[in-house]
């Protein structure tokens, strides 16, 4: 027996937009909670970033499957209402609006449990709730260079953004995650509790290691491209074919077999430059010409099969194309608007399997008005 929706039977209002809040919602939806994507009159910005679904945003419909959505103009008062009939009722309310929005409209968590009690409050933030950090707009990019996220990715020349919505995305995970602990303390206690995120915080402990190096070895690690900061062999090497192909030795065994399987040098292990990983890298230019040297003979195949015997982890540098076509991929489809677009399913597999509709915008307005408007303060 596998997960299969243990989420059932919890209420989720999420008053979200774009990438990160979404990202949340979506897990929490293939978890088997019910989740009201509250949206502006005008809808999520977000579905307007493509119109590759048969004229809709195939990235919306990513993040958006399995959800309602219901259409509300917060600075009217009667779409205010519904929104609080329906949190009133709900387990969790997510949001990601701009800085301060949120409590502006008396949404804050301390004020909706006055009436429910149960409701676990999650804010998404781009850099934190107070202070001056409460007033800066974010987007994920931005707070991949305002974290250092850039700094240290790229190549020496360049900084470089990563380049998926690694914040977004992170930051929506780890407010997934938070819910869930606040969902098990409040089987235990009966109350909710707030939850703040901000894309800074967990990009800030996503940079440990190199803030360690700074800190505490002398320096950060310098932009290495695909190469590594401190161990060697480790990057991509051209083959004969043109192709690159990935590795990474990562101890003296390792690199013994290396030297012998695939380099066919095996006295090359006991060479004074290469003995250990800090002399190895030390001596990675040479050493990454040995390898280049050999590779080169070689088409991309024959080096991985050597790769394989020799038990190195190892991968193929692949387009974008070619994930799209890997034999390891797992493919989930969404369906929106009568199109249906095939996707990367989630990581963690349902027994019950994955919600694929998208909501058009607005589609269960009507129903779920309907069913708030009964709901008395």
């Amino acid at each position: 027996m596998g997960l299969n929706k243990e989420l059932e039977g919890f209420l989720v209002v999420s008053l979200e937009q774009a990438v990160a809040a979404p990202y949340c919602g979506l897990l929490l939806a293939d978890a088997g909670a019910r989740v009201l994507k509250v949206e502006r009159p005008e809808g999520d910005f977000a579905r307007g970033y493509d119109s590759g679904a048969g004229g809709q945003s195939s990235i919306f419909a990513w993040l958006n499957r399995g959800k309602e959505s219901i259409c509300l103009n917060l600075k009217q008062e009667s779409d205010m209402q519904v929104l609080r009939a329906a949190l009133r009722s709900a387990d969790v309310f997510v949001s990601n609006l701009a800085p301060g929005a949120v409590a502006r409209m008396g949404l804050t968590g301390d004020a909706l449990r006055l009436e429910n009690p149960g409701l676990i409050s999650c804010t998404i933030s781009g850099y934190g709730e107070t202070g001056s950090a409460s007033k800066k707009k974010a987007y994920d990019f931005l707070v991949q260079g305002e974290s250092g996220v850039c700094s240290v990715t790229g190549s020496e020349d360049a900084p470089a953004r990563v380049g998926v919505s690694l914040t977004d995305l992170s930051t929506g995970l780890t407010a997934f995650s938070a819910i869930l602990r606040a969902l098990i303390q409040r089987g235990r206690t009966g109350q909710g509790v707030d939850l703040s995120v901000s894309m800074f915080d967990v990009m800030a402990d996503w940079m440990n290691m190199p803030l360690l190096g700074h800190r505490y070895m002398g320096g950060a690690p310098a932009r290495t491209g695909l190469m590594h900061s401190f161990i060697s062999p480790y990057g991509a090497f051209a083959c004969g074919d043109g192709s690159q192909v990935l590795l990474s030795v990562q101890s003296n065994r390792e690199f013994a077999a290396f030297c012998t399987v695939v380099l066919k040098q095996p006295l090359l292990k006991d060479d004074m430059r290469f003995v250990d990983n800090p002399d190895r890298y030390a001596n990675r230019e040479e050493l990454d010409q040995i390898v280049n040297n050999c590779f080169s003979a070689l088409d991309a195949a024959s080096v991985l099969a050597l790769l394989d015997e020799a038990k190195i982890a190892n991968a193929r540098l692949n387009s974008v194309a070619e994930v799209s076509e890997h034999p390891f991929l797992r493919n989930a489809t969404a369906s929106i608007a009568g199109a249906d677009i095939s996707l990367a399913a989630l990581p963690v597999q349902t027994d019950g399997g994955t919600p694929c509709n998208v909501p058009a915008l607005d589609q269960h307005g009507a129903s779920l008005r309907a069913e708030f408007a009964q709901e008395k303060p």
